[in-house]
């Protein structure tokens, strides 16, 4: 994480125009490897102004351009953030599911995609109203930083707010340049991205366009993913700024290579698992028999605009997108033939779109300046959804894999609207910060496929959620903070989707609510070392929890109460003749406190690591032209159910090398990059899927893995 440097061309472009501080630019006065040493890093998360990151009452960290983009082929989100404390982010080497990402437990129970984690670019949502995402529609080529705030203060962005991370692109300024990427790697890995950026007459644009295959390291695992990006930046006059975004993913018929159980593992952590019930010889597996897999096709388009009068600020943000998703799931014909369930087949559009306006005013009190932001947020959703049975039984036999009768037919319309009001004041040493956000999710289903029964129906959410922080600045260098917070975590329209059973709409379940308690330690020790602490405590009522899952569909109930306890710690520090060391380290302890069903009080939550650990030692040539580095990731043993009594995903350790270099003739620049992955070859579970009924829990992860590539750029 980037603590210690800001770019001096990014605050300032961004401070004149609209404030918003992007960190990751190269500026006046940086070094080779465009690090800027001495200027704070400037953040806008969690307090929605440009804020100095070591005077935020908060766990905040942020990832910078170089970390993002430097010797990494930028596919997954996972790559950049493993380094970041509290946060746990997996890929399961499937990218029909996404990434799994948690913080501070927040978010582990996800089969697919990102919830109870909400997640921004380039200040739209992208997250979903009822809080499930996407990390995959981050465009990271065009990364320019990405801000990762934990705790109290991620209520200020409302329902499903355990955390944020907030994506950044880079800003459009000077000359126009073009760059091509190539890289490639282990498992048919490769990646072909070509962009352009540049500004003229004070109209910036950026573009980009890439495409990434793979043959999978886990059996039937494949992919494709198609991504593009366009941002023009606009200022109507010397105090205003315009930014329009448009972004696309594509992935057709992607693999899905389920999970396994601990047997499957041992034998080969490659292999998918065997469908006992094929009469073939040899067996095939699940995801071959059933040829599970997912297409996606998500576009999006968004504004924000940026007016100041003085040290006041009006902003408005809108945005559009629609989302296809089809997936073929793993389910047997006898397992579908209840006349309440919905088949083996997902299919909608989705429509969305949302608005968020907001006004801030600076006033002076008691010596002391105050900044006020009160605003509205709108997200609304449309899903046309249908399900179908996944054969077709015919004279000929019966064929899985494919499209059959229809079994589901509706429309899902999602909600919320969300004023919120925050206020800080900063005098002297002291800086107090306080949050106060309504928050209303109305669900609606309209059934129209009634042979069934009528699943149509209505449930609203709503909660009002407070946050306050304050932040002593003890003397320079050593900052001391504490915060609390109530949130508020709605269940997503997939864990309404379906009750136990395989039925209908659960709209029995109720909202998850939390209250947030913490308290850190900001420090710069000498000039360039820095050492972050914080401690917290999470106490939830009616966590919601797996209740039954079986070959890609799950069910959700209300547990009772749950306690999260934990620490995280992050050390920055230079050694010498271009050495620098980094360290984060995490601890959580998440309980049951009350017992329900099977599950006793003190059974440890799901899918969340009690300790996990990452750790960098790196070089650089004083002209920033070579680098090098070895990394160490570890986290402790993973529970795979509620009880705790099946057997857990083992603890792990595993360490990555990576070498770059870089060289400047005349206009080009170029770069290279050679990465080995999981050195050692170790075998382990790189995540697990939350109390599958079958108990296929395991998801494994690559063993040794290579990665190289090559850049080059021209200005113009």
């Amino acid at each position: 994480m980037k603590h210690g440097a800001c770019k001096l061309n990014a605050i300032a472009a961004l401070c004149a125009a609209a404030g918003v501080a992007p960190a990751g630019a190269a500026g006046p006065g940086a070094d080779a490897s465009g690090e800027t040493p001495g200027i704070p890093v400037v953040i806008v998360t969690g307090s929605r102004v440009e804020h100095d990151i070591a005077d935020f009452p908060a766990a905040i960290d942020v990832v910078d351009a170089r970390q993002i983009r430097d010797t990494q082929m930028r596919v997954n989100a996972s790559e950049s953030l493993v380094g970041v404390p509290g946060l746990v982010v997996h890929n399961r080497e499937n990218y029909a599911q996404d990434l799994q990402i948690s913080s501070r437990g927040f978010g582990a129970r996800s089969t697919f995609g990102v919830r109870g984690v909400r997640l921004i670019a380039d200040g739209i949502p992208a997250t979903m109203p009822d809080g499930q995402g996407q990390a995959a529609t981050f465009n990271l080529d065009m990364a320019e930083r990405i801000e990762v705030l934990r705790g109290p203060f991620s209520v200020v962005y409302g329902n499903h707010s355990g955390g944020v991370i907030q994506l950044f692109t880079r800003e459009p300024r000077g000359r126009p340049t073009v760059e091509t990427n190539i890289s490639g790697g282990s498992d048919g890995m490769w990646k072909a991205d070509v962009n352009a950026q540049g500004e003229t007459n004070g109209i910036g644009y950026v573009v980009d366009a890439s495409r990434f295959g793979t043959e999978g390291y886990r059996a039937h695992s494949a992919a494709r993913r198609d991504q593009g990006f366009a941002k023009l930046s606009l200022k109507p006059s010397a105090t205003s700024k315009l930014t329009v975004t448009a972004s696309s993913l594509s992935q057709d018929d992607t693999q899905d290579p389920l999970g396994v159980t601990w047997a499957t593992f041992a034998r080969d952590p490659r292999a998918g698992e065997i469908d006992a019930t094929d009469t073939q010889t040899p067996k095939r597996t699940l995801a071959d028999r059933y040829n599970t897999r997912k297409s996606i096709d998500h576009q999006q388009a968004g504004a924000v605009f940026e007016q100041r009068f003085g040290d006041d600020r009006l902003r408005a943000m809108v945005y559009v997108g629609n989302r296809r998703v089809i997936q073929y799931q793993a389910f047997s014909r006898a397992f579908q033939a209840p006349a309440t369930h919905s088949g083996g087949v997902v299919d909608f559009d989705r429509r969305f779109y949302g608005t968020d306006l907001s006004w801030m005013f600076v006033r002076p009190l008691a010596n002391g300046k105050l900044s006020t932001t009160v605003g509205l947020a709108v997200d609304r959703s449309v899903d046309d959804r249908q399900g179908y049975e996944n054969f077709i039984a015919d004279q000929s036999g019966v064929r899985f894999g494919v499209k059959g009768a229809l079994r589901r037919d509706e429309d899902d319309v999602l909600t919320n609207v969300d004023p919120y009001v925050q206020t800080e004041w900063q005098g002297g040493p002291w800086v107090v910060t306080a949050g106060l956000r309504h928050s209303r999710l109305k669900v609606e289903v309209d059934d129209r496929f009634l042979s069934n029964g009528n699943d149509s129906g209505r449930i609203d959410y709503r909660r009002t959620t407070p946050v306050l922080g304050v932040l002593y600045k003890v003397q320079r260098g050593l900052n001391l903070y504490a915060s609390a917070a109530r949130g508020f975590e709605t269940p997503t329209l997939n864990e309404l989707f379906y009750s136990s059973g395989g039925t209908g709409f659960n709209f029995r379940l109720a909202p998850a609510k939390s209250r947030h308690l913490e308290v850190g330690a900001k420090t710069v020790l000498g000039t360039d070392t820095r050492l972050d602490v914080a401690l917290f405590q999470v106490r939830t009522d009616d966590e919601l929890v797996v209740d039954s899952s079986v070959a890609g569909r799950t069910s959700y109930r209300n547990a009772a109460q749950t306690l999260r306890r934990g620490a995280e710690v992050s050390l920055d520090t230079p050694i010498a003749a271009g050495w620098n060391a980094r360290v984060a380290l995490s601890a959580v302890r998440a309980t049951y406190e009350t017992g329900f069903g099977a599950v006793q009080p003190g059974s440890r939550l799901p899918g969340v690591p009690r300790a996990s650990l990452y750790g960098e030692l790196a070089w650089k040539d004083d002209a920033g032209r070579f680098g090098a580095a070895v990394e160490t990731i570890a986290n402790s043993k993973v529970f795979a159910e509620d009880t705790n009594t099946e057997r857990p995903a083992p603890g792990y350790a595993v360490m990555n090398l990576r070498f770059q270099a870089r060289q400047e003739v005349e206009r080009w620049r170029f770069k290279q990059f050679i990465r080995l992955n999981n050195l050692f070859d170790r075998n382990y579970i790189g995540s697990v899927i939350v109390a599958d009924t079958n108990k296929r829990y395991y998801e494994a992860a690559p063993g040794r893995q290579w990665m190289a590539g090559f850049s080059a750029e021209y200005q113009f």
